[in-house]
C-alpha cells in the first residue's frame, strides 16, 4: 500500500510579509471631530469654488484632500501642474478632415475625458507653485470657465489645488495676479491634537456642511446685506490690486472675489458655522485687512437697535461678546446724543446699571462718563448713577496705579 508524503509548504515570500504589515500600518479610521480647516475647506467645495490650500511641504495637504474625497465619495484625479505643458490644460491641436471647413479642434487629456465620464470628481491640481508662468496662463480657463480643450469639465467636478510658500518651493514661482484671484486660498496648517491622534491610527473625518433649507433665502440675503453694505460705504474696496508680487499671488479683493465672499457667507450662515471658519474664509478670498472689515461690519450688523434698547432698558438682552457690549453701549449713548431729552437720558442710565449687572462692569466706564457730560442743568442726576460709581471710581483708581506703575518703571531706567 503506498504511503503519503507530506507535501512541505512553500516558503513565505519576506516582500509578502513585508506587504501584510504595510496593510496593518494603512488600516485606520475617522471619527468626527471640529476642524475649522476641514469645515472650511468642505463649505468651499460644496460652494463649488476652486480652492487653494497654501502650506509647508509635508504639512499633510495631499492626505486632506484624499481623505476629503474619500468622505465625499468622489472619485480623486491628481495632476501635478509643475510637471505638464501649456497645451496640456489648453488642449493639443487635432487636424481633421477638413481644417478650412472644421477647424482645428482642441483635444483634452485623457484624465480630463475620465472626469467627463464619470460625472463628478474632486480635481486636484498639485504644486501649482512650482509651475511656469505658461502653465499658469494655461490654467486661467480651467478654473474659470471648466474648460480644457473642447472639453466642458461637468458641474458634478470641484477643483481643488495645493501650493508650497515660495521660499519652501522646488523653483518657486509667485502666482500669477489672474489666477490667485480665481481662489480661495486657504493656509494649511498641523494641529498636535489631531496628528497625534491621526498618527495612533484616528483622522478627522470630513463631511459636507449640513444647510437647512429653511435657511436658505435668509442666508442669501443676509450674505448679500453684509458685502453690499460694506462696498455702499468703502467703494474702494470694490477693487485693490496689491502693490507687492508676493501679495498679488494670494487674496485680494475684486468684483469677483467679492462674488465668491457672498456665496461663501451664505453658503457659512445656512451651514450655521462659526465665526472663525467664517473668518477663514472672507479673509482667504479677499484678504485680510478687507476681510476684517467684513467681519466687523457683520458683527454690527448682529448688534441690536439703540432705540429698542432705550424702549426697555431694564428688560434689554446685550450682546455676550464685549467687544459687541461695547459697541452697543456707544451706539445707545450716540443715539441720546443724536436726540437728547431728559426720558432717554434716564433710560440710557438703566441701560448702564442692566449692563452692569449681566457683564463686565469695566465695559461701562467710557459709556458711563460721556452720557454724564451729556447732561443738562434742568436734569436732576437719576438715582441708578449711584449704582455705578463704585464701578467708575475704581477703574480710576486702576487706571491711576497703572500710570504710577508705568512712571515708576521709566524712573528706575
Amino acid at each position: 500500500m503506498p504511503t503519503c508524503t507530506p507535501v512541505a509548504a512553500a516558503p513565505v515570500s519576506q516582500l509578502d510579509v513585508a506587504g501584510d504589515l504595510l496593510t496593518l500600518l494603512r488600516d485606520t479610521t475617522t471619527e468626527p471631530r471640529p476642524d475649522m480647516q476641514l469645515e472650511a475647506l468642505t463649505l468651499a467645495v460644496a460652494a463649488d469654488l476652486p480652492v487653494l490650500l497654501w502650506g509647508e511641504p509635508g504639512i499633510g495637504k495631499t492626505a486632506a484632500l484624499t481623505q476629503l474625497a474619500t468622505a465625499l465619495e468622489l472619485p480623486l484625479t491628481t495632476v501635478i501642474a509643475s510637471v505638464h505643458e501649456p497645451s496640456d490644460f489648453s488642449g493639443l491641436p487635432v487636424v481633421g478632415d477638413d481644417p478650412a471647413e472644421q477647424g482645428v479642434p482642441m483635444a483634452p487629456p485623457d484624465w480630463a475625458v475620465r472626469l467627463v465620464r464619470a460625472g463628478r470628481g474632486l480635481l486636484f491640481l498639485d504644486e501649482l507653485s512650482t509651475a511656469p508662468p505658461a502653465v499658469q496662463a494655461a490654467l486661467l480657463r480651467l478654473v474659470l470657465e471648466r474648460r480644457i480643450g473642447a472639453l466642458r469639465l461637468p458641474p458634478g467636478v470641484r477643483i481643488v489645488a495645493a501650493a508650497n510658500p515660495r521660499s519652501s518651493a522646488a523653483d518657486g514661482w509667485e502666482l500669477s495676479p489672474p489666477l490667485a484671484n480665481r481662489f480661495v486660498h486657504l493656509q494649511w496648517t498641523h494641529d498636535h491634537e489631531v496628528v497625534v491622534r491621526g498618527l495612533g491610527g484616528t483622522w478627522p473625518r470630513a463631511t459636507l456642511p449640513r444647510l437647512a433649507p429653511e435657511k436658505l433665502p435668509e442666508a442669501v440675503d443676509f450674505a448679500r446685506r453684509a458685502v453690499c453694505g460694506l462696498l455702499a460705504a468703502r467703494p474702494a474696496l470694490v477693487h485693490r490690486l496689491p502693490n507687492s508680487e508676493t501679495r498679488r499671488g494670494g487674496p485680494w479683493p475684486s468684483p469677483r472675489s467679492w462674488d465668491m465672499t457672498l456665496s461663501l457667507i451664505a453658503f457659512a450662515t445656512a451651514a450655521g458655522s462659526s465665526r472663525d471658519v467664517l473668518s477663514l474664509l472672507v479673509r482667504g478670498t479677499v484678504g485680510d485687512g478687507p476681510g476684517l472689515e467684513l467681519l466687523a461690519s457683520i458683527d454690527r450688523m448682529d448688534l441690536p437697535d439703540p432705540e429698542l434698547l432705550l424702549a426697555d432698558p431694564t428688560g434689554a438682552v446685550l450682546p455676550e461678546r464685549g467687544d459687541l457690549r461695547q459697541a452697543a453701549l456707544d451706539g445707545v449713548v450716540a443715539a441720546v446724543r443724536a436726540r437728547p431729552d431728559r426720558a432717554r437720558w434716564d433710560a440710557a442710565w438703566a441701560l448702564l446699571v442692566r449692563a452692569v449687572e449681566t457683564g463686565a462692569p469695566d465695559l461701562v466706564v467710557v459709556p458711563a462718563s460721556t452720557l454724564a457730560s451729556l447732561r443738562q442743568e434742568d436734569w436732576d442726576v437719576p438715582p441708578s448713577i449711584e449704582q455705578l460709581s463704585g464701578v467708575v471710581t475704581l477703574s480710576r483708581r486702576a487706571d491711576e496705579a497703572a500710570s504710577r506703575a508705568k512712571a515708576a518703571v521709566r524712573a528706575g531706567r
